[in-house]
C-alpha cells in the first residue's frame, strides 16, 4: 500500500475507530457480563459492538476486501482466502479491560501477500492512538475517544522511530500475563538490563516509539493480535521474524490463524551474546 493509499484508509478509519472506542469506553469499568468462548478465552459485549462498527466501516471504505475479525471467527465466520485482506482485534487485552485496567487496544491491519502494510493501534482509556501513513512512515498522537475530531489534521500526529539500541544494555518487554520459561530462555541470550511486562499490542507500539528495544513471544497469539502493531513497528523502522529468523506470514487459514513464536525488535534483529 503506497502512501496515498494508507493515508485515504487512516483518514476513513478515524471516525469508526472513535465510534467503536466510545462503545468501549461505555462499558469500561462497569462490571460487564463476560462470556467464555470455545478457545477458554473472555469475550463481553463491548468486543462484539466494536467490532461489529468496524466491519461496517471497512465494508463501506473498502467493499469487496475480505476482513478476518476475531469474533466473527469465533463464532465460524471465515472467508475465503485472498492475497488482500484485513485483519481485525476490536478489544484487544480483554483480561484487563474486564479489570478495569486501561492497556486495551483496537486493532486493524491490511495484509498484502500475507506481510502486512498498514496498520492502526488505540489505546482509547489511554487516549494513545497509533498508524502507518506508508510504508517507512509511522505515527503517534494523542486522541481522546470523547474528542470531536474530523481529519487527522486535528490529531497532529508526530513521526515516531524505533530506537537503535545497546546490545550491553537492552530493554526488553513482555507479556503482562503470559510470560513463561520458554521466553525467559530466549532472554538470557541477551544482556538485558531492564525488562517491563505491558499488556496488548501496546508492545508493538512502545518499540516503534523507540521506549524498548526487544518483545519476544513464545506461546500462542493469534494474527489479529500481532498485525497492527506489526505494521506499525515495520514502519517505524523495526523488524518482526519468527524465532528462527523467517518473516512471520498472515493468512494461515489451516494453522486457524495461528502466528508462530515470534521476537519483534526496534530496529534489526541482535544476536545472541551466549
Amino acid at each position: 500500500m503506497d502512501a496515498k493509499d494508507a493515508k485515504a484508509l487512516a483518514e476513513g478509519l478515524l471516525e469508526v475507530v472513535l465510534a467503536a472506542a466510545r462503545v468501549e469506553m461505555s462499558h469500561f469499568g462497569a462490571g460487564l457480563a463476560v462470556e467464555t468462548k470455545a478457545d477458554r478465552s473472555p469475550v463481553t459485549i463491548a468486543d462484539r459492538a466494536a467490532e461489529d462498527i468496524i466491519l461496517r466501516g471497512l465494508q463501506r471504505l473498502a467493499p469487496g476486501v475480505p476482513v478476518i475479525a476475531e469474533e466473527a471467527v469465533a463464532g465460524g465466520s471465515v472467508p475465503p482466502p485472498a492475497d488482500c485482506f484485513f485483519l481485525v482485534d476490536p478489544l484487544d487485552g480483554t483480561k484487563g479491560f474486564i479489570k478495569g485496567e486501561p492497556e486495551f487496544t483496537i486493532n486493524i491491519a491490511l495484509i498484502e501477500q500475507a506481510q502486512p502494510s498498514f496498520g492502526l493501534l488505540y489505546a482509547p482509556a489511554l487516549a494513545d492512538f497509533y498508524l502507518t501513513l506508508g510504508p517507512r512512515e509511522a505515527v503517534n498522537a494523542r486522541l481522546d475517544p470523547r474528542a470531536d475530531v474530523r481529519s487527522l489534521a486535528d490529531v497532529a500526529p508526530k513521526p515516531i522511530h524505533g530506537r537503535r539500541a545497546d546490545p550491553t544494555a537492552l530493554v526488553a518487554l513482555t507479556s503482562q500475563s503470559h510470560l513463561n520459561r520458554a521466553t525467559e530462555a530466549f532472554l538470557r541470550g541477551y544482556q538485558i538490563s531492564v525488562q517491563k511486562r505491558l499488556a496488548s499490542s501496546l508492545k508493538f507500539a512502545w518499540l516503534a516509539k523507540g521506549e524498548a528495544d526487544l518483545y519476544p513471544r513464545t506461546g500462542e497469539t493469534s494474527e489479529w493480535d500481532t498485525a497492527a502493531g506489526h505494521a506499525l513497528l515495520t514502519a517505524a523502522g523495526g523488524t518482526v521474524t519468527t524465532l528462527d529468523g523467517d518473516p512471520l506470514l498472515y493468512g494461515k487459514a489451516k494453522l486457524k490463524f495461528i502466528n508462530a513464536n515470534f521476537v519483534a525488535w526496534g530496529r534489526l534483529p541482535l544476536a545472541p551474546l551466549r
